[in-house]
């Protein structure tokens, strides 16, 4: 037998969840063609895997690639954990479908956690056109959701008010062509502008086709920690009402108000999972963190309009900032600031640089959001409503999968996009022992493939697609940190996607292989 790779002599851990077992794997052009001993086998290219895990390539449930996969096709944060697939599109806010009013204003208002990096082409509008740039072009797969947000925009813009039944209708149109050009469902950012614009019916509405065409709904909900049962009752209304799957971005907040809401909802002959990442900060952008609702209705240009005029400036400084905020100040680290007179600012907590420039805090928000025309991305420490308890609750649960909700922009940025992934296998399961490798690996692989019916990946079966990676189970890790939020993983040797060879013994090879992975 001839094959293209051979990988010899490593314990498979296949994601299906059983034990690892001693195995070689052959690749043949784009595909996982034999798992057995092949001694006899011959191949272009043979990896010795003695004392490596061999495992299906990881999916990232929850990460914020849209844009920088296009400028960064190789994106070694993602092949240094074993990463091979992006679901991209989160939140309801990203670019496409996406008229150029929305894409201009999509690049400026989610700049802090999507970036808005210069050089592209930005030609796109449709999803297929989007999904093209993306196909071939990079080193990983991608799969894409639908936003709620581009949706809403394209038909009403800005408008903060309930849907028409005209506007209902024009929606739905594009999430049916979204669906048909290969969209794996819908998702809605429900804190965003104007995701969170928004209703049951609007939601409900555009998740009835979703259901049909076998998609899932994924959402940022309205609310968290304490929050979050108020928020699941609109999640399992949807659900209930349109017949949809349901998938919960970035679920946390304490493990036992949370994952009873989880149960709750499958008892009630529900499809509701959720992903998290393991780390207690977490990241977004001032404006939507630091701002109350009425200052931010309209959207980027309407929002620097207000901050600009001395009368809201003085209503926000006597009557927002002097109470206690829902996010406080002193918790807000920044992350990101496009203003090159403000990276000064990054790493600091919003405190920290106020009593730098002699100014009040909310002074300081106001100053910076100006000055970046509100492209500025912070890290949040949360308070005593995340726990590392509650954060190894919440990923052993069966309903959980990975996801790193990396944002890859800033000087200081958070770690979980280079470290989430790396951080479950080494600490989660090495050192901590809350999976065992085999629950580890599904957690990482095959649940996300199972939600998102990728159904050729997530698993090391034959006739499977070939993304396969090869790490060390006595080093990987995750090396970013808070202060050093760039610093790559270590331990993954080899990774291949689509059968192709993107990661050589921890160096990238430059091969773009990665497809656009269209539902079905």
């Amino acid at each position: 037998m001839n094959f293209d790779v051979i990988i010899k002599g490593g314990w498979v851990v296949d994601g299906s969840g059983c034990l690892p077992y001693r195995a070689d794997v052959a690749l043949l052009d784009t595909l996982i063609a034999e798992v057995g001993r092949l001694d006899e086998a011959q191949a272009a290219l043979i990896i010795d895997a003695r004392g490596r895990y061999v495992v299906p390539g990881f999916i990232d449930a929850h990460v914020h690639g849209d844009l920088m996969l296009l400028a960064d096709p190789i994106h070694l944060p993602a092949l240094r954990q074993g990463v091979t697939t992006y679901i991209i599109g989160q939140d309801g806010s990203s670019f496409a479908p996406a008229s150029r009013a929305t894409l201009d204003y999509m690049r400026v208002y989610t700049s802090g956690f999507n970036g808005n990096p210069p050089g592209l082409s930005y030609s796109w509008s449709t999803i297929d056109e989007y999904l093209a740039e993306l196909d071939r072009r990079t080193a990983l797969n991608v799969a894409y959701l639908i936003p709620n947000g581009n949706v809403r925009m394209e038909v009403m813009g800005l408008d903060p008010g309930p849907a028409s039944d005209d506007a209902i209708a024009a929606m739905r149109k594009l999430v049916r062509d979204g669906m048909a050009s290969g969209a794996v469902g819908l998702s809605s950012g429900l804190d965003y502008i104007p995701s969170r614009y928004a209703d049951l019916r609007e939601l409900t509405a555009l998740c009835e086709l979703v259901a049909e065409e076998n998609g899932v709904y994924v959402t940022h909900m309205r609310g968290y920690g304490m929050q979050a049962p108020a928020a699941m009752d609109e999640v399992r209304d949807i659900a209930r009402l349109s017949g949809v799957p349901a998938h919960i971005s970035h679920y946390n907040g304490p493990a036992d108000l949370l994952l009873p809401l989880i149960d709750q909802a499958r008892t009630l002959d529900l499809d509701v999972t959720y992903d998290s990442y393991p780390y207690l900060a977490g990241n977004s952008i001032l404006g939507m963190l630091a701002l109350p609702p009425w200052a931010q209705e309209g959207g980027v240009a309407a929002t620097l309009e207000r901050l600009g005029e001395k009368g809201t400036r003085g209503r926000l400084m006597s009557e927002w900032f002097t109470k206690q905020l829902p996010y406080p100040l002193d918790r807000l680290v920044i992350a990101s600031a496009v203003n090159p007179d403000w990276t000064w600012s990054e790493g600091l907590s919003i405190n920290e640089a106020a009593a730098q420039e002699g100014i009040e805090p909310g002074e300081f928000v106001l100053e910076i959001l100006t000055s970046c025309a509100l492209e500025v991305g912070v890290i949040v420490h949360r308070g005593s409503d995340r726990t590392e308890a509650d954060v190894r609750a919440i990923l052993r649960h069966p309903a959980h999968m990975a996801g790193s909700d990396g944002i890859f922009r800033g000087g200081r940025p958070h770690p979980r996009g280079w470290g989430s992934f790396a951080r479950y296998l080494g600490r989660h399961t090495r050192e901590l022992g809350d999976y065992t490798w085999a629950e580890a690996v599904a957690h990482l692989s095959s649940h996300a493939a199972r939600r998102f019916r990728l159904t050729d990946r997530g698993l090391l079966r034959v006739g499977y697609a070939a993304d396969v990676v090869v790490f060390d189970p006595g080093t990987v890790i995750d090396r970013a940190t808070y202060e050093t939020g760039r610093a790559l993983a270590e331990g993954v040797d080899h990774v291949f996607v689509n059968g192709a060879l993107v990661l050589e013994n921890g160096e990238p090879t430059g091969a773009t292989p990665g497809r656009a992975l269209r539902r079905g």
